[in-house]
């Protein structure tokens, strides 16, 4: 039997409960119920692209084909210039061994190369396919400027956050208050792009 309630059901190619939240109170005026795909049991698939586009196409379309729901995805990494975008794609896996590891890594990686060499950005891509087949997904992406830190600063946000310098609010990432990254953030902004998007169509 068909409910009514599955017009708006979207399914988030995710489980992270962060992500959950911030994209599920961003569309929530568009009548959008955002639902984990863990919820569908979704298995999760590889991801074999080589830019935040095609791994975030690829994390969607399968989420949609497992439910038959549209789905959105989201890939998001931080590029460094002095790394030739490093770790890029790999942001979360980039040491194997979970956030403070990263962190560890991308210090050494630099070493001590200059303020001013240290630029980097994070990116973040959303993804909304109305179905497994979509020729034409919603592709939003955006991004945040910063620098690379000598070392980690403060206790908020997760991943490279503690280590990403923000020159116009004199802090880290790490040290921002909750409420105004929300408001800044790549995510925040990718996600106003895909309420935009989606509130027109």
């Amino acid at each position: 039997m068909h409910n009514p309630d599955d017009n708006q059901t979207v399914v988030l190619a995710s489980g992270n409960a962060g992500k959950l939240r911030e994209l599920a109170k961003v569309l929530d005026p568009l009548n959008v119920i955002l639902k984990p795909q863990a919820q569908f049991n979704v298995p999760d698939v590889e991801e074999t692209g080589f830019s935040f586009v095609e791994n975030a196409i690829i994390k969607a379309r399968a989420a949609a084909q497992h439910t038959g729901l549209p789905s959105i995805a989201d890939d998001s990494g931080i590029e460094v210039d002095h790394l030739n975008g490093a770790p890029g794609i790999y942001s979360a896996r980039y040491s194997g061994a979970g956030d403070e590891a990263n962190n560890v890594l991308l210090l050494k990686e630099l070493g001590d190369i200059p303020e001013e060499q240290r630029s980097a950005r994070f990116q973040c891509v959303l993804v909304y396919m109305r179905h497994a087949m979509d020729p034409t997904p919603q592709i939003c992406q955006a991004s945040w400027e910063g620098f690379i830190l000598f070392e980690p600063r403060g206790e908020n946000g997760f991943g490279y956050d503690p280590l990403f310098y923000l020159p116009e609010h004199q802090c880290s990432s790490a040290q921002l208050a909750p409420g105004i990254k929300n408001r800044i953030s790549h995510r925040a902004k990718a996600s106003s792009l895909l309420f935009e998007a989606l509130r027109q169509h």
